[in-house]
């Protein structure tokens, strides 16, 4: 595949099954998390209960770039290939732990208290996972490939999100609600151990970056790579990358991220049906950042950012109503994999941008930390919607919109403050010294 050797091939598939177990864990958070949000933050208003449970999931997003920068530095000072093993182990626990959490009519206060600290240990091992697999993988790949690679690589992501949805299909239509929210959750998050150790043996035979390693022979290493990004050489430029991510994260987390919440609680859609909905729309997911990856190979990175960013900005507004006054399953999952589309499929040329935009010394701190970072303010987008939904509850769809527009805009921001970055090389990058 991609024309890739043996080793090659190992390092992408090992970073694409990492991804995709972290799309595992985050996606059955969004999946469960109208259903078990009483048993954590128990209230007389759902809304409160279910703003408290989105603020602990989005614990587990905005401590991704402390895990980003840790696992980063760790990974240009020490091989990306070992900072994945670490990252893999630890926040598969982290999943698998989550199905033996107690309730708070267990232990009170407690529940909550363990439950963010979980989100907390998985966030920050999942922070440094993205970075070292994707870099790894664009270190691996010659030019001429890394769109298509990117493309694919991003999509494990989707992979996760479909293993998910799937998952949880079998598991709601095996149990009733009562007997999901009592126990069927818990087996959702322990099965989450299964991709983690498939993922860790296809680890165990990839082989450090060639790229990595002559730097490390040629040049040796800093002490502190991260140091470097907030450096008056690098700042700029990690600034303006991140704001692509920001924007990226905030579109993806109204749009795709926020859609069971939405289609449950707003839309009142049944929880199988959401199931089926979300299954068309990572699948277009995941087709659409292949597809993204590659198109940026011939017309550049930047314009492929546009591209998709003013495709929603176009979209938002009808896509949105169309979507919330609909009551066909059809029609709505129509909607679904076209809003999919246009704001989700832009994330395809990111891990190639992210490893072009920094040079080898810094590569795997820098991008792991761009990423994470863009959570900042991008995991915020859920529970900015449904407040916004609270205030006004009779222009929902549009709130949602213009919510989706915000993303795209602070994407199409920073493709204003970015070169082109496709003719990179990796080995000779123009920063690297």
């Amino acid at each position: 595949m991609f024309g890739l050797n043996k080793q090659q091939t190992s390092s992408m598939f090992g970073s694409w099954m990492g991804w995709a177990l972290d799309g595992y864990d985050l996606v059955l958070m969004l999946f469960v998390l109208t259903s078990v949000s009483q048993l954590f933050f128990p209230s007389e208003n759902p809304t409160t209960s279910l703003l408290a449970s989105f603020a602990a999931y989005v614990i587990a997003l905005i401590i991704r770039p402390v895990g980003g920068a840790f696992f980063g530095n760790y990974g240009d000072k020490f091989g990306r290939k070992k900072t994945m093993m670490i990252t893999i182990i630890g926040f598969s626990f982290a999943t698998f732990s989550m199905g033996f959490l107690p309730v708070w009519e267990q232990v009170g206060l407690l529940a909550p208290t363990i439950l963010i600290a979980l989100r907390f240990v998985q966030g920050f091992f999942a922070g440094g996972e993205w970075g070292s697999g994707s870099v790894l993988t664009m270190e691996s790949a010659t030019k001429e490939k890394r769109g298509p690679m990117s493309g694919f690589l991003q999509g494990g992501f989707s992979l996760g999100f479909i293993m998910a949805s799937v998952s949880f299909t079998i598991v709601s239509s095996t149990f009733s609600d009562s007997q999901f929210t009592e126990f069927g959750w818990r087996i959702l998050f322990m099965s989450g151990l299964i991709p983690g150790i498939f993922s860790l043996f296809i680890r165990l035979t990839m082989s450090e970056s060639t790229v990595w390693l002559e730097r490390k022979e040629k040049h040796g290493m800093h002490d502190f790579p991260f140091k470097k990004i907030l450096g008056k050489g690098h700042l700029r430029r990690f600034l303006s990358v991140m704001m692509i991510t920001s924007g990226l994260h905030y579109l993806y987390y109204t749009s795709l991220g926020f859609m069971p919440t939405f289609l449950e609680d707003y839309v009142h859609v049944t929880r199988s049906d959401i199931a089926l909905v979300m299954i068309a729309g990572t699948t277009t997911a995941l087709l659409g950042q292949f597809i993204a990856g590659s198109v940026s190979q011939r017309i550049g990175r930047l314009k492929t950012f546009s591209i998709f960013a003013k495709a929603s900005i176009v979209l938002a507004v009808p896509l949105s109503l169309f979507l919330y006054e609909s009551t066909n399953l059809f029609v709505i999952l129509s909607y679904v994999v076209i809003l999919t589309i246009v704001t989700v499929s832009g994330w395809g040329p990111i891990p190639a941008f992210l490893s072009e935009r920094f040079p080898t010394r810094i590569r795997n701190s820098a991008s792991s930390f761009a990423y994470s970072g863009g959570l900042i303010l991008g995991a915020w987008a859920p529970m900015i919607a449904i407040q916004l939904f609270s205030i006004d509850d009779a222009h929902i769809p549009y709130l949602l919109a213009f919510n989706m527009i915000i993303g795209a805009v602070l994407v199409l921001i920073g493709t204003r403050f970015n070169p082109e970055t496709r003719d990179v090389n990796l080995v000779t990058h123009p920063h690297e010294s």
